[in-house]
């Protein structure tokens, strides 16, 4: 199996290539700001064909070229209903000030004209993506936007574990993503972190910002999962 990744754009966004391996199909995970280069000389190295593009949720640095590598590499864009519009206006999900800072902080005065890819579809929650010979299962885990979603597949390599998780902005190694933003909510973040710390210790987390992790660590070592995904959800 082939997981490859980069930090793309000025946040550093993960995107994500994964496959049976070298010269095989592959699906993309989040292709954001100044990622097309960057994934044109992984699908060159690796001698892979893209067949699909997954976003976790729509903020910007996690689908800013996701039309452009739909457009070149002719394939469909997956992402939850809830954020759907994202793709052709990413900026409505963070307020007029954030925008401002963003742009006067990253250079973005001259912000592109988004556009919805050809061909997008539902990855709405249980769906199961059949993608370059593997089986993607969409979780919604509503918190960080209403639409964000967790991709899991099943791992094939060496070490022992049982899935992969693309997790974006949901959960990182050691945090949570952050609730403050249009149409962030706490309380359905509490709710989602709840359900997904069902999953075994075995599950690797592979997140949108930073490094990898485990369900088993951050169910250990993460302060926000133990606040607010207890038993009960007394603290949500």
């Amino acid at each position: 199996m082939l997981i490859a990744a980069f930090p793309a754009g000025p946040l550093a966004a993960n995107c994500y290539f994964v496959g049976r391996g070298p010269g095989a199909e592959c699906v993309i995970v989040d292709p954001g700001m100044d990622s097309l280069t960057g994934i044109r000389n992984v699908v060159t190295e690796q001698n892979l064909t893209p067949v699909a593009v997954l976003v976790t949720h729509g903020h910007f640095d996690h689908m800013w070229q996701a039309a452009d590598v739909a457009a070149e590499y002719d394939v469909p864009v997956w992402i939850h209903p809830a954020d759907r519009h994202l793709l052709a206006d990413p900026m409505a999900a963070i307020s007029n000030e954030s925008a401002s800072m963003l742009r006067a902080q990253f250079g973005l005065q001259d912000v592109p004209e988004f556009r919805e890819p050809a061909d997008v579809r539902d990855a709405t929650d249980g769906t199961v993506i059949e993608a370059a010979g593997l089986r993607f299962t969409v979780d919604h885990v509503p918190g960080h936007t209403p639409g964000t979603v967790v991709y899991r597949v099943d791992y094939t390599g060496e070490e022992p574990i049982s899935q992969v998780a693309f997790t974006g902005d949901f959960l990182f190694a050691g945090s949570i993503g952050r609730t403050d933003l249009v149409g962030g909510d706490m309380d359905e973040m509490a709710a989602s972190l709840r359900a997904f710390m069902q999953l075994p210790d075995d599950v690797a987390v592979l997140p949108g910002h930073g490094g990898q992790s485990s369900v088993g660590r951050e169910r250990a070592t993460n302060p926000f999962v133990a606040q607010y995904a207890a038993a009960g959800g007394e603290d949500a």
